[in-house]
């Protein structure tokens, strides 16, 4: 029997569609996820659902901070391929709760890598980080390439991104194991997180509700379909890097769109105008984010196919389906 995958944020947005496509191909997967209410937890719950009645999927749910059980888990099945996605995201949120982060971020990837480093034959440690670790842009320019410094993050959450980075290159170098990080680009699409603006933004217009724009909607952001996110994070896992590298890639569209561009596109998908209240740029917002995905094409072939209208009307379409919302 092949060795199973285990997946961390099997109930996230991008864990789950991670999760489906392994499985699709053929995979054993282990799931993990602690299920938490940072967010609607019946929307877990749902996604989590959508695995019912595959045998070749298991679920334990569990807080990855717990290293024994973590450990446990890793060296019991057998596990050599970890897609580390569980994590406490959102920029604001982590102003208010910051120890989440410390939990969740820091605790929980050292947790999970020690659980590796005691695995026999442990061939690809792949995790999640974050574009955010970048810190600020002007718009404009080429976009972010892994080169760059990235050490002056404006937010909590870009912080412990950057630092789980460092944590796993002193873990590959001592240990060995190959480790790749991708530094995300706004992930979009059905199944989405709600606290993003592009889902809050439908609701309160399907609603009738005004909705806030921040940064007076000069800020642009490179929104990537979560197929190719997906299409990303397996070629990177399909291709380790050699023993005790540690190497950081970008992940995104590499087309950054501007934030009343994308409200239009919106508009167009919901089939209704969004009244908009504009405001200042948050504490923690960047202006723009933008990437380079050089490196990962050269890689895996990686090429980001649904463009930014096509991808808000599959999300549209997905939410009047699940929350029965006609427009």
């Amino acid at each position: 029997m092949a060795a199973s995958i285990l997946v961390t944020g099997a109930a996230g947005f991008i864990g789950h569609a991670v999760a489906h496509r392994l499985l699709a191909r053929g995979e054993r997967v282990i799931g993990v996820d602690i299920v938490n209410d940072y967010y609607d937890p019946a929307l877990k719950e749902a996604r989590l659902a959508t695995f019912a009645g595959i045998n070749s999927f298991a679920f334990e749910r569990l807080d990855i901070a717990d290293a024994d059980k973590m450990k446990a888990l890793v060296c019991d099945n057998k596990i050599v391929r970890v897609v580390h996605l569980a994590a406490q995201a959102g920029v604001r949120y982590s102003l208010e709760n910051p120890f989440a982060y410390e939990r969740s971020n820091l605790a929980g990837h050292l947790s999970v890598m020690e659980a590796c480093r005691h695995a026999e034959g442990f061939e690809h440690f792949v995790y999640a980080s974050s574009s955010s670790v970048y810190g600020d842009k002007p718009i404009g320019g080429e976009g972010f390439k892994e080169d760059e410094p990235a050490n002056d993050p404006v937010s909590l959450y870009a912080a412990t991104k950057r630092a789980c980075e460092l944590m796993s290159q002193s873990y590959a170098k001592l240990y060995g194991f190959p480790q790749t990080g991708l530094r995300f680009f706004t992930v979009y699409g059905p199944w989405g997180r709600p606290d993003m603006a592009y889902f809050s933004f439908t609701q309160k217009i399907l609603r009738g509700e005004a909705i806030e724009v921040y940064g007076n909607g000069q800020m642009a952001r490179d929104f990537t379909y979560i197929d190719d996110i997906v299409d990303g994070i397996i070629g990177a896992l399909d291709h380790p890097p050699a023993p005790g590298e540690n190497r950081v890639l970008n992940i995104g569209d590499s087309h950054p769109v501007g934030l009343m561009e994308m409200i239009e596109a919106l508009e167009k998908a919901i089939g209704r105008e969004a009244t908009k209240v504009m405001r200042p740029m948050q504490p923690g917002d960047v202006t723009a984010t933008y990437a380079d995905v050089s490196k990962l094409h050269a890689l895996t072939g990686y090429k980001p196919k649904v463009m930014l209208d096509e991808g808000l009307e599959k999300f549209a379409d997905w939410y009047r389906q699940y929350y029965g919302t006609s427009a």
